[in-house]
C-alpha cells in the first residue's frame, strides 16, 4: 500500500522491534501507552498522537538515502544481533551518552537522522505550540470581552526528541515542506522494477518445477503406465 521500499523498511524495523522485545522483555513505546492509560484517568484530558504520520516519515527517509546507503541499512538491520540489556537502556537517559549516540548516528547516515529525528523534532514541536495554545472561554453575548485560561499540556517524547524541541521551540515553524513526499528517484523505480521481475521468476520457475515433478510423479506411477500401455496397444487391435 505504501510501496515496495517503504514496506521493506517497515518489516525490518519490526523485527528491530522484536529484537529488543526479546533482549528486555519488553516492547518499546510503553511510555505512549502508559501516557494513554493516564490520561484515561484526567476527566476532559484530550488525547492526541502529535508525532508525523509514519508513511510520510519513510518516504522522505528512504528518498533521502542513495541505493548504497539503503543496502547498508538494510544489512546492518537484517543482521542486528547486538545485545541489549536493562542497564544499556538506563545508560541511554543519561544526556551526554544519548548525544553521544546520536552524534555518532549522525555521522553514519546524516540524511536518515534529518528525516527520522531532525524533521519529526520540527513537527513535535508544532504539534506542542498547537497544544499550548491559549484556551477562549465561551461568552454569553457577543459585547462580552473574550477570556482565556492557560492550556495545561503533557507531552511524551522519545529523549532523543527533547534538544530539538527546546531548539525549535521559539521559532516560526512551517511543516508544508517537511510533510511533502518526494517523487521516486531513477535507482528506487529500477530495484522496484529488479525486485518484481525476480520474485514473478522465482514464482514461475517454482510453478514450473512443480508441475514438472507432478507429472513426472504421476507418468512413473503403475496405474498410469498401465493405462497408457492400454492406449498404445488399441490402435492394433
Amino acid at each position: 500500500q505504501n510501496g515496495v521500499m517503504s514496506g521493506l523498511m517497515q518489516m525490518l524495523l519490526l523485527k528491530v522491534s522484536a529484537h529488543i522485545t526479546e533482549q528486555l522483555g519488553m516492547a518499546p513505546g510503553g511510555e505512549f501507552r502508559e501516557a494513554f492509560k493516564e490520561a484515561s484517568k484526567v476527566p476532559f484530558c484530550k488525547f492526541h498522537l502529535g508525532d508525523r504520520p509514519i508513511p510520510v516519515t519513510f518516504k522522505r527517509a528512504i528518498a533521502a538515502l542513495s541505493f548504497w546507503q539503503k543496502v547498508k541499512l538494510a544489512w546492518g538491520l537484517c543482521f542486528l544481533s547486538d545485545p541489549i540489556s536493562k542497564d544499556d537502556v538506563e545508560k541511554c537517559k543519561q544526556k551526554d551518552l544519548l548525544e553521544q549516540m546520536m552524534a555518532e548516528m549522525i555521522g553514519e547516515f546524516p540524511d536518515l537522522h534529518r528525516t527520522i529525528v531532525s524533521e519529526r523534532d520540527i513537527y513535535l514541536t508544532y504539534m506542542l505550540k498547537q497544544a499550548a495554545k491559549q484556551i477562549e472561554l465561551p461568552r454569553a453575548s457577543e459585547s462580552e470581552p473574550r477570556k482565556y485560561i492557560p492550556s495545561v499540556v503533557v507531552g511524551v517524547v522519545g529523549m532523543g526528541h527533547v534538544p530539538g524541541i527546546e531548539r525549535n521551540w521559539n521559532s516560526d515553524l512551517k511543516i508544508q515542506e517537511i510533510m511533502s513526499v518526494p517523487p521516486p528517484s531513477a535507482s528506487s523505480k529500477i530495484f522496484k522494477f529488479v525486485l518484481k521481475a525476480t520474485v514473478f521468476g522465482l514464482l514461475g520457475y517454482g510453478c514450473y518445477r512443480i508441475g514438472h515433478r507432478t507429472v513426472q510423479f504421476v507418468l512413473s506411477m503403475p496405474a498410469t503406465q498401465s493405462y497408457l500401455q492400454k492406449l498404445t496397444e488399441l490402435p492394433q487391435q
